[in-house]
């Protein structure tokens, strides 16, 4: 019990120091924003290749920070997709005997077009990337919170044991009041948001399910160390850049 509440209480200090610094980032806007992907798209390069490889992960990593930085940096779609190809075909070849090498050659699409779209969010809303960000982590606390204090069915107990079909819909639930608030809060009549809200949080525990799943195959409980209580940066953002793409498309087709 002790233990629990001492990782509890770490898991909150290590978010009321994330959660500001993000705000705060969205904030002042560019160039930090461009700085700050750009930071956390190496740290998930890094964690990638440590996770997947066995030999030389520093290769991989080089590649899938190379990708990501012209997503996140470059404002075109044909040297964005040369870099995506590229790469993803440079880590293939050289994984030729590494037993994990279909997870390695995904971590290029995987980091470059999670980490590039939340920078194409930017480039087409600034205003709106705030309350997507605010709708995952909605959808995070309220299914930790319901699915704790419900219980009930599991949700896919051979992938993640803990998650359960109350937390879904009450992540989902929280998902909704946030953009309904955001939009309320700022006097913007778009109903839309805050429907959006329920559907992206069953998108973002969808890429948990799926961060989850690489990590049972590769047999690790976490993706790394870096954040206290929280693991690694994988395991706090993997809803957030598996549900950015289907935003940015949403919003492309919206604006």
């Amino acid at each position: 019990m002790v233990k629990a509440k001492s990782n509890i209480l770490v898991r909150t200090a290590a978010a009321l120091v994330m959660a500001p610094l993000v705000i705060a980032v969205l904030y002042f806007g560019y160039p930090y924003v461009v700085l700050l992907l750009a930071g956390v798209g190496a740290l998930l390069a890094w964690e990638w290749s440590k996770m997947a490889a066995t030999e030389k992960p520093e290769v991989y990593a080089l590649a899938y920070t190379l990708s990501m930085a012209v997503a996140v940096m470059l404002n075109s779609w044909l040297g964005i997709g040369l870099a995506l190809i590229g790469c993803t075909l440079l880590v293939w070849f050289k994984a030729k005997d590494e037993p994990h090498r279909l997870l390695l050659a995904l971590g290029v699409p995987y980091i470059t077009i999670g980490i590039g779209s939340l920078m194409w969010i930017y480039y087409i809303t600034a205003f709106h990337i705030l309350c997507f960000v605010l709708a995952v982590w909605a959808t995070d606390i309220g299914g930790y919170v319901v699915g704790k204090s419900v219980k009930g069915p599991k949700l896919a107990p051979k992938i993640s044991p803990n998650k359960t079909w109350s937390g879904l819909f009450g992540g989902m639930a929280l998902a909704a009041l946030c953009c309904w608030g955001y939009v309320w809060f700022f006097g913007i009549n778009d109903w839309r948001l805050a429907a959006a809200g329920a559907g992206l949080a069953v998108l973002e525990q969808i890429g948990d399910l799926i961060e989850s799943a690489i990590k049972r195959h590769l047999g690790i409980k976490d993706s790394s160390t870096l954040i206290p209580g929280h693991g690694g940066v994988f395991d706090r953002i993997d809803g957030l850049i598996f549900t950015a793409p289907f935003v940015f498309l949403l919003l492309s087709y919206w604006f």
